[in-house]
């Protein structure tokens, strides 16, 4: 396939080994311009991409990671190399780009010069391998159409990307939906395609990990709902206030209560119940089958306990003066 000359790719990872080798593999040759940004790796992936012609950066490890940092620096390094590159392609090291992606998704940005970013299907390449992977495949079936956020692989426009001075790379997690905020503030869109765009390998077999993830979305949530608070969109301040409400607060007014109630503030619980369903009714009316749809509802539910124990994280360090640390669930 003929390179093209207006799109790089920046990938961004640490130890992600064979996986790592399968997305270079997979833009090898399609564009012109690949940049893999490494954390740290201890398994050979830095010699590697280079094996494969891949441009390089290594991090400054005495700066705190985050992804949002790696995916900026990758950014400036690919603009050095080509000034005229108008899109960039993120992706994730644990990520395969599907084939016909990126000649779609350059499409869409030509066809449309008010879209910032555009975004398909993302898919777990081993689903059935565990509960938890299969709910990522879930949770990453989001609706077609304009949306207000991406994830971390997705194609962007280099002029709103620039505009907007990128990622906010002191965030530890959702610098995606947060870039999007901006954007939008600035009057671009967002466009998520009905078009398969990466196979991710999540690697969750534990329910630890899963708990640890969950943890990482509340303390996005909070941490995007403190930054937004005072916009007019109010970014994610509903989300962390649901957070708060199913996962601290309704459980201690409960419990703390049943006592003195002679045990009626324990009915509050059954509001559990009740929200497990409506997730389980509207999760159906997007296509999922029944089997899915429950364990998808029970997930969001559960999910509450662990976010708000990333509330308290991000709220105690922020009050603290502490710098946050990755919260990482994989091996």
């Amino acid at each position: 396939m003929q390179c093209l000359q207006q799109v790089g790719v920046v990938i961004i990872g640490r130890n992600e080994g064979q996986c790592l080798k399968q997305c270079l593999l997979s833009v090898l040759g399609k564009v012109s311009y690949i940049v893999y940004v490494d954390s740290g790796s201890t398994d050979g992936s830095v010699e590697m991409a280079k094996s494969l012609g891949v441009d390089v950066v290594e991090l400054d490890l005495s700066i705190p990671f985050t992804a949002a940092r790696a995916r900026n620096e990758g950014s400036y390094h690919l603009l050095a190399l080509n000034k005229q590159i108008k899109f960039v392609q993120f992706v994730d090291g644990d990520c395969e780009i599907v084939e016909g992606w990126i000649n779609r998704a350059q499409q869409e940005l030509n066809l449309q010069p008010q879209l910032a970013v555009v975004c398909g299907r993302r898919r777990e390449r081993f689903p059935q391998r565990s509960i938890y992977n299969k709910l990522c495949d879930i949770e990453w079936n989001t609706p077609i159409g304009e949306t207000k956020m991406c994830g971390g692989d997705s194609m962007m426009r280099v002029e709103a990307f620039t505009q907007v001075s990128g990622f906010n790379p002191s965030l530890i997690a959702g610098e995606e939906p947060e870039l999007c905020v901006r954007l939008r503030q600035k009057g671009w869109k967002i466009l998520r395609i009905d078009k398969d765009m990466t196979l991710h390998d999540a690697q969750m077999t534990r329910f630890s990990q899963w708990w640890k993830r969950s943890l990482r979305a509340g303390h996005a949530y909070a941490e995007g709902s403190w930054l937004h608070r005072r916009s007019a969109e109010r970014h994610w301040v509903k989300e962390s206030r649901s957070i708060w409400l199913w996962g601290l607060l309704l459980p201690l007014l409960s419990l703390g209560t049943a006592w003195s109630s002679s045990g009626l503030s324990l009915l509050l619980l059954t509001g559990y119940p009740l929200i497990i369903y409506r997730s389980y009714c509207h999760t159906l009316q997007q296509g999922f089958n029944s089997q899915d749809a429950l364990v998808y509802s029970l997930s969001c539910v559960l999910g509450k306990f662990s976010g708000v124990q990333g509330q308290i994280q991000f709220h105690l360090n922020r009050l603290l003066g502490k710098r946050r640390q990755l919260v990482e669930y994989k091996n």
